[in-house]
């Protein structure tokens, strides 16, 4: 019980610390078994709702954000007695965000280049089994990026930023960030890195902005692109 009263100083931004960090990372393994756990029942109940190999492997990563976003509110709210969202910086209170939305196509078509420039691999796209099941289009396009940005822009860079300066905590974000997405590119560096310079992106926005919300309006912009330009290639 003392570990969830503890106070915050005055000047302390953001409110939490690395100890908490340990309390989010001890919370990866439990969020993934109850994902899989919830997965293996609706296989079970509703087997036919999971035929799609793709909308089960978003189901899954709704399901294991969703947990690790209640374990940080369990450390925020219980522990500092502040709102989720306030506290992830999760607000508009920044200038133009129809601008960070259209940055997004911009921030697509770069990264591209960087990934043609370093020659990456052609692999199956998961796409493709997304598209099958629309409803899953949101998880990708607008669910996801909500999730990524609250932990990884929201959670972890003040977090590092108080102890490192603003860019090593972009870095520090960003690598974490493009590792998140390893499997899905088959752990190529060519596909990795390009990942990485976008997670570089959307951190730079976060901290010229100030707002979470900034940096998932780029992101969002950016995954709209991306399935936008593979459903036109296979149109």
């Amino acid at each position: 019980m003392m570990l969830l009263s503890a106070q915050p100083g005055p000047e302390r931004i953001p409110v939490w610390g690395y100890e908490d960090l340990a309390l989010f990372l001890g919370a990866v393994l439990p969020a993934l078994g109850i994902a899989s756990g919830i997965l293996w029942a609706g296989r079970k109940l509703a087997s036919s709702a999971f035929r799609s190999e793709g909308l089960t492997a978003l189901v899954f990563q709704l399901v294991f954000y969703i947990a690790l976003l209640a374990a940080l509110r369990l450390v925020l709210v219980l522990k500092y007695q502040v709102g989720l969202l306030k506290a992830l910086s999760f607000t508009f209170d920044f200038r133009w965000p129809w601008l960070y939305l259209i940055a997004g196509p911009f921030l697509t078509v770069v990264v591209s280049m960087v990934g043609l420039a370093l020659r990456a691999p052609a692999i199956d796209s998961p796409i493709e089994e997304i598209i099958e099941d629309r409803r899953a289009l949101m998880l990708v396009v607008l669910l996801g990026p909500v999730f990524e940005e609250l932990v990884f822009r929201g959670f972890l860079y003040p977090l590092f930023a108080r102890s490192l300066g603003a860019w090593p905590a972009i870095l520090a974000t960003a690598i974490p960030f493009a590792l998140l997405h390893g499997q899905q590119s088959e752990w190529a560096w060519q596909l990795l890195v390009p990942i990485g310079l976008a997670g570089v992106a959307f951190g730079w926005v976060r901290y010229k902005s100030g707002s979470t919300v900034a940096s998932t309006l780029v992101h969002i912009g950016y995954n709209s692109t991306a399935v936008a330009v593979y459903l036109l290639q296979h149109a």
